[in-house]
């Protein structure tokens, strides 16, 4: 392998390790740039100069001028590219411009002022965005935040002088709309609506926001207003198609980069096989989480500013505790200079850890995604990604976080225990030389759009004109709801007639229940909150819940109170739930026939109850016990992807009827774990069940649904892509070097059986024979003859 002066050194092992997969150079970018357009004021150019934006790239000018034009635009471009001064450049030239108008005639009342709403996904990019904004010191522009952290004596001040509001989803839901009298002076000047960080807004989550998006857009024009929508997003499939079902109208999507970047090494790293045995006594491989810690040690001990991603809360907090373990044994100065950076912190302590992140105190950090999104962090110089992140857009955003500053930089993928990591870490190409995946979501689910219908019938009542822009599955929802007496239809429309706030019915972020508290047991603190949903699995008695590198031992879950009561201990392992799940089908909506296989996509019930959890090993992964628990059922009416078969079929592959379940098992497993490359979902976003004969398809079938109620686009985007699915699936599963099974293959950390039965061998000639059957359907020559 070439190094071309290499930093793969910097991992702090030999340059070609047994663990070092492949290597991918991704070339240094250079800057287009364009001249100001003419409509721009002359201050805002003075303004950006004075920071050094002397010649803004063409992309910038680009999508500019579409919004300046009046037209909705999404700038879907690399991270670091500079998105930001696309959409501030007509919204602060807007605000300037009327503030002119004002100081130069004060004692006229002016109705054609402007202001603009900017949301994002988290506090901390707004924070960072309104720094930047304040940065350009315009004294006409009254930027503010309004969020959850905004002090209750600054609000009305807000609402009635601010010119630039930044917030967030959660707070336009529940602070904003349902008291839009109080900002109708606001909405009737509302020009522009900046949605930064589009791309986030995906599944459950993003059909959430698009429906809160459409009630956004009716009050605007109860008040006057027609604001003009402005997308920030990672680069995607089809920007312009995501963002115009985001926002209910038609969008232009700029996508050609102009910025200049580094060049970046992106080293893909397999974690070896231990001595170690699992469950069924199958091999394991060192974990990403203790894989990762070692390289940011590496990296901090040689002074490298360094970010390691992780999906999962837990995963950050081990990160940042096992590197400053390590850096401890080298120089007892470093462990300080890491830290963990998660959801659930309290405000203060993000800010603080934001703070010392841009003035370098920090050489290290492990986060969840949350510092992902376009927080300003220039100087970093690698980036580790410990597991896939869910999506290539997630993957070039986060590897995009090092070589801000125009400087050569390292990203290392550390591949976990999952299939889609062992077929990616070993297929480079699926990454970089295939497009990106398109956001999904549905605006239509009908247990999102209820509760939404409800909100916005409370902020307005519904009339007929208003059901083109929810979507026509609007109506039948509405009649529903009046059976269910949460709306009274009157001749001028739908009424919300309840005391209660029809936005309490919506949880943007999570399904049922609401936010449940932390609360350590012998001082009362409140730690942090975790999604109710989450707790049977992560906050359950007797689980180990982790917090700033600390961690706390579960003594109660009280769900009638919203609450968990912990206690603080030093634990040398983690806990993993196991649940049980049964499936059954409700409808069929869409199917393919290939021979004596076919493929389904429809509505089915799942009924999931946890019913035991893991001790594990932090180092190893070992299996240290196992303890029953007692949680009640949930039910969940959401939508799959199904195959089904025909035992003749399995048996024409090579398979006997005893390996039936064992292949059909393990292939659901591996199938689950690779659906990410073909849905922007994650594996936690999915469920899947299996059997050699189901009661509702009268023969072998595979389940794989939507984690969520009413579906979430996932399971549906499998249906659609299923050919390439399946043949990622059986090219993963023969990937793996395993003899029999593993967790990077056909093993899964969540499965009710103990993973067994597992068929590894059975489930690649299972695939085999699906994908035969579909190639002949493809061609038209009919079924295999046996």
């Amino acid at each position: 392998m070439a190094q071309h002066d290499s930093l793969i050194p910097l991992l702090g092992r030999s340059p070609e390790p047994e663990q070092l997969r492949h290597v991918r150079r991704l070339p240094a970018r250079a800057a287009r740039t364009v001249v100001w357009p003419e409509w721009v004021h002359p201050d805002l150019v003075e303004a950006y100069a004075r920071l050094g934006v002397v010649a803004p790239y063409k992309h910038q000018i680009e999508a500019a001028d579409h919004a300046h034009s009046g037209r909705h635009v999404v700038v879907a471009t690399g991270t670091a590219s500079g998105k930001s001064l696309a959409y501030q450049l007509p919204a602060l030239d807007a605000v300037h411009r009327s503030e002119l108008r004002v100081l130069a005639e004060p004692g006229r009342v002016h109705d054609d002022g402007a202001v603009v709403l900017y949301l994002s996904p988290t506090k901390a990019l707004a924070a960072d965005q309104l720094a930047a904004i304040r940065a350009l010191r315009l004294p006409t522009v009254r930027a503010e935040t309004y969020d959850g952290d905004t002090e209750q004596s600054a609000r009305r001040w807000i609402r009635d002088h601010a010119n630039v509001v930044l917030a967030n989803p959660d707070m336009l839901h529940y602070g904003v709309l349902p008291n839009h009298a109080w900002w109708s002076a606001f909405f009737r000047r509302l020009r522009f609506v900046v949605i930064d960080e589009a791309h986030s807004y995906r599944g459950v989550f993003g059909s959430h926001v698009a429906n809160l998006l459409r009630r956004l857009r009716r009050v605007c024009a109860y008040y006057g207003a027609d604001p003009v929508f402005i997308a920030a997003s990672a680069t995607t499939a089809e920007p312009e198609t995501s963002v115009a079902r985001l926002i209910g109208s038609p969008v232009v999507a700029v996508t050609e980069d102009g910025s200049p970047h580094g060049a970046t090494e992106v080293a893909f790293w397999e974690p070896a096989l231990t001595e170690s045995r699992g469950e069924n006594g199958a091999p394991q491989r060192r974990t990403a989480v203790a894989e990762t810690s070692d390289l940011l040690a590496n990296l901090v001990s040689s002074r490298v500013r360094t970010i390691a991603f992780i999906k999962s809360r837990r995963g950050a907090e081990a990160i940042s505790s096992i590197t400053q373990r390590l850096l401890d044994e080298v120089d007892p100065s470093l462990p300080g200079r890491v830290a963990a950076y998660r959801s659930g912190y309290l405000p203060e302590e993000r800010r603080e850890l934001e703070r010392r992140l841009r003035t370098g105190e920090l050489l290290g950090i492990a986060s969840t995604s949350a510092l992902e999104l376009g927080i300003d962090i220039s100087g970093l110089d690698a980036v580790l990604v410990a597991g896939w992140p869910g999506t290539r857009a997630s993957l070039f955003q986060q590897i995009g976080r090092a070589g801000r500053a125009g400087q050569d930089a390292l990203a290392a993928f550390v591949a976990s225990d999952d299939p889609l990591d062992t077929y990616l870490v070993n297929h480079p190409e699926a990454i970089f030389d295939v497009p990106v995946e398109a956001t999904v979501f549905d605006p239509s689910n009908p247990y999102v759009l209820g509760p939404h219908l409800c909100a916005a019938a409370a902020e307005r009542p519904l009339t007929r004109a208003d059901l083109e822009l929810f979507g026509p599955a609007a109506e039948g929802i509405l009649a529903q709801l009046e059976r269910q007496g949460l709306l009274r239809r009157r001749p001028s429309g739908w009424f919300w007639t309840h005391p209660e706030s029809a936005a309490s019915m919506v949880n943007l972020r999570a399904d049922g229940g609401g936010p449940v508290q932390i609360i350590e047991s012998e001082t009362g603190q409140v730690l942090g909150s975790m999604d109710s949903p989450q707790t049977h699995y992560q906050a359950h008695q007797g689980a180990i819940y982790v917090h700033q590198g600390a961690s706390y031992f579960v003594e109660e879950l009280n769900e009638a109170e919203h609450c968990v009561v912990v206690r603080r201990v030093n634990p040398d392992y983690y806990t993993t739930a196991r649940d049980i799940t049964q499936i059954e089908v409700l409808s069929e909506e869409r199917s393919e026939t290939w021979g004596p296989v076919a493929v389904h996509f429809g509505e089915v019930k799942v009924t999931t109850q946890v019913v035991s959890f893991q001790r594990k090993a932090l180092i190893s992964n070992e299996v240290l016990g196992e303890e029953p628990l007692e949680l009640g059922a949930r039910e969940l009416f959401t939508k799959a992807v199904w195959f089904t078969m025909d035992n003749r079929n399995l048996f024409a592959a090579g398979l006997i009827e005893a390996q039936f379940p064992g292949a059909l098992h393990a292939a659901e497993h591996a199938a689950i774990g690779l659906l990410p490359l073909v849905a922007s979902s994650d594996r936690w976003d999915v469920g899947g069940v299996s059997t050699a004969l189901h009661a509702d398809t009268e023969g072998p079938t595979i389940f794989v649904y939507d984690g969520h109620p009413g579906g979430a686009g996932f399971a549906e985007r499998g249906f659609d892509r299923a050919r390439d699915w399946l043949s990622a699936t059986k090219a993963a599963i023969e990937a793996c070097e395993c003899p029999s099974g593993c967790p990077s293959c056909v093993q899964s950390p969540k499965c009710g059986n103990k993973n067994n039965p597992l068929d590894k061998a059975g489930a690649v000639l299972l695939l085999g024979a699906l994908l035969r059957e579909a190639e002949r359907a493809k061609l038209g020559v009919g079924p295999s003859p046996w």
